[in-house]
């Protein structure tokens, strides 16, 4: 408790028992020349697209006395229309739904599927989110383990399930923070298991399946209506600050989500900003392919200066082992002074940093090669 007297802090409000001791989800935000910490496409959006998000927009603002589409039905087209075009495999506007960024999509997906006295599971390390998110939804959560080398294998994974009978599973492919890709097999092995036991939802989080060496598992989930695939627009296509998710799924699936999802959820200027951004699709995902070269760059290049690197389908790279003094929190650190942010997930001896521009790689592994030379690992 609080001293007397002194400001009250959140454990002294009557909040959920199960929300007490947490933090909210963050990454630091400094001042520095190269910031590489939060996975963000570090090129700025074509002046060509800018231009026409300029147009929707003035066209929407003309309406904005009125409430938006609250089905998003020309949005929920178009992104059908790139799914089908980037994975070959054809997705009607019905079987996608989108909101304010994938976490929204992921809560909810919790929201209609977990909830009091069910269980979601994850396989850690993974994308911290969706523990918190199962949790604000009063939704048990439940952490499987992945193998040494971070990946996830069919046989662990199906045991995990089997276990602990969840209702809700996520399998993030590529992993963040690992960037590890999950084969389709081991997907099947979960969701085969899952269904064993009960009707269970299993979200395959493609946050990253842009920069992937693989194809996207978007085709797995024909014939499979539990099985729902969610991506976003703030990677891929460079729109963090637009905050704009969507899943692909059957369509009983997104019946299901519209009846938690807020009216009017996603505003008329959200919804013309990404109509734009889909419009300039082909150019967009120019720059993904110098992203993935970049990240296949610090791959090589860290390996060359003695880190370990676990492979990446991502746009960043976690790498490590850092187990001399201070651990990776030094190493952190010690990169901050010479101007460089990476983010330390906590994955023990280990760092993460993104794909940047080649100027900000080149000074980043700068960075890494004088810590490397003072730091005793």
């Amino acid at each position: 408790m609080t001293a007397p007297g002194a400001p009250p802090t959140v454990d002294d409000l009557p909040v959920r028992p199960e929300l007490r001791g947490k933090s909210p989800y963050g990454a630091p935000q400094l001042e520095v020349p190269v910031r590489l910490n939060t996975n963000e496409n570090p090129y700025p959006l074509p002046e060509a697209l800018v231009a026409r998000i300029a147009e929707r927009v003035t066209e929407a603002a003309r309406g904005l006395n009125r409430y938006p589409d609250r089905d998003a039905l020309e949005l929920r087209g178009a992104l059908a229309r790139y799914l089908t075009d980037t994975t070959g495999h054809p997705i009607a506007a019905e079987g996608v739904w989108a909101a304010n960024g994938s976490n929204e999509v992921l809560q909810q997906l919790l929201q209609a599927f977990g909830g009091p006295g069910r269980t979601a599971l994850g396989f850690e390390p993974s994308y911290s989110m969706h523990g918190l998110i199962a949790r604000s939804t009063g939704t048990d959560w439940v952490a499987a383990g992945r193998g040494a080398d971070f990946a996830l294998d069919a046989d662990t994974a199906r045991r995990a399930v089997e276990e602990h009978r969840p209702d809700v599973v996520f399998v993030c492919t590529p992993n963040n923070p690992t960037g590890t890709a999950v084969p389709a097999e081991t997907v099947l092995a979960v969701h085969d298991a899952a269904q064993a036991v009960r009707p269970t939802l299993v979200v395959v989080d493609e946050a990253y399946v842009e920069f992937s060496h693989g194809a996207s598992l978007l085709p797995l989930i024909e014939g499979r209506p539990h099985l729902v695939v969610s991506r976003t627009m703030s990677k891929a296509f460079g729109a963090a600050g637009l905050r704009l998710g969507y899943l692909a799924a059957h369509p009983a699936v997104v019946d299901a989500v519209q009846l938690v999802r807020l009216p009017y959820h996603l505003s008329a200027v959200t919804q013309a900003t990404a109509l734009a951004a889909l419009e300039h699709t082909d150019t967009l995902l120019r720059y993904v392919e110098r992203l993935r070269a970049e990240r296949d760059r610090l791959v090589v290049e860290l390996r060359a200066a003695g880190c370990e690197v676990t492979d990446s389908d991502a746009n960043f790279v976690q790498f490590g082992t850092f187990d001399g003094p201070g651990g990776a929190a030094e190493v952190w650190r010690r990169l901050l002074e010479h101007g460089v942010l990476v983010r330390d997930n906590g994955v023990p001896g280990r760092l993460r940093v993104t794909a940047g521009t080649p100027e900000e790689n080149d000074a980043f592994l700068d960075a890494v090669r004088a810590v490397m030379k003072e730091y005793d690992r």
